[in-house]
């Protein structure tokens, strides 16, 4: 639960904006009226004290926008480690095949496109996997959406346990740029976490394309256990509302 201060009180989050652009609802509940509209205290409250938000454990933001928990990856326990090998190995053979000269990803043109049919690489391959499911995660409404984190679900069969995945395709020599890498806007309707589970960033390192070929240099998976985000707060408009 979230507390504004002077007592107004909020408990579920409504559109807000995370940072390294990860953002949360604010769904109010009961506000106690002490002069002056919802939104000029709103605004007040976000000009006033910004640095409240700007040091958020992710775990708690899964857990209040969803209501379910993000687990640490444990490599002692059986389950976490075949499955954090059945993640690597896909990713080996993803940069393998993708690194020939004859794969159709070549011929994409923009960097920002490569992602797509990684991720459906990545998916087919661990879907192929004895004992493991790869989908892409449903709705809160049941629907299969490809926009929105996470991209990816993977299963362990046996168990029941859940990683949620979600590629990311980064220019090598960028992991310390302050350039947006993480985005999570959680709606309702649209929420994708419906499991207790791990989060995992699956970074791949590109180098350009030279001579009509993408180098993809290497990968790194990082559990999102103890990642922190910050809010960014913005209001916004579409063409058609101008």
């Amino acid at each position: 639960m979230w507390f504004f201060p002077n007592k107004r009180r909020v408990k579920l989050l409504s559109l807000l904006v995370f940072g390294l652009h990860c953002f949360s609802i604010l769904h109010a509940e009961t506000v106690e009226s002490q002069g002056g509209t919802d939104v000029e205290f709103f605004v007040d409250w976000l000009l006033r004290d910004p640095e409240r938000l700007d040091s958020i454990s992710f775990a708690e933001v899964v857990e209040a926008t969803s209501g379910k928990r993000l687990l640490a990856v444990d490599g002692a326990e059986a389950v976490d480690a075949e499955m954090l090998g059945a993640v690597e190995a896909a990713l080996i053979d993803c940069l393998e095949k993708m690194t020939t000269a004859e794969h159709s990803i070549h011929g994409i043109a923009r960097i920002n496109e490569v992602s797509r049919p990684i991720e459906d690489f990545l998916m087919q391959a661990l879907d192929a996997m004895d004992g493991l499911t790869c989908a892409v995660p449903l709705t809160a409404e049941g629907d299969a959406q490809r926009s929105g984190y996470p991209d990816l679900r993977l299963v362990h069969d046996g168990s029941g346990r859940v990683f949620y995945i979600d590629p990311k395709v980064y220019k090598q020599g960028s992991e310390r740029s302050g350039f947006r890498t993480f985005y999570f806007e959680p709606k309702l309707e649209t929420n994708k976490i419906l499991d207790d589970a791990s989060h995992l960033i699956v970074g791949i390192a590109h180098s350009g394309k030279v001579n009509g070929r993408w180098g993809f240099e290497g990968w790194q998976i990082v559990d999102l256990a103890e990642f922190r985000v910050r809010l960014k707060a913005e209001f916004q408009a579409s063409n058609k509302e101008l």
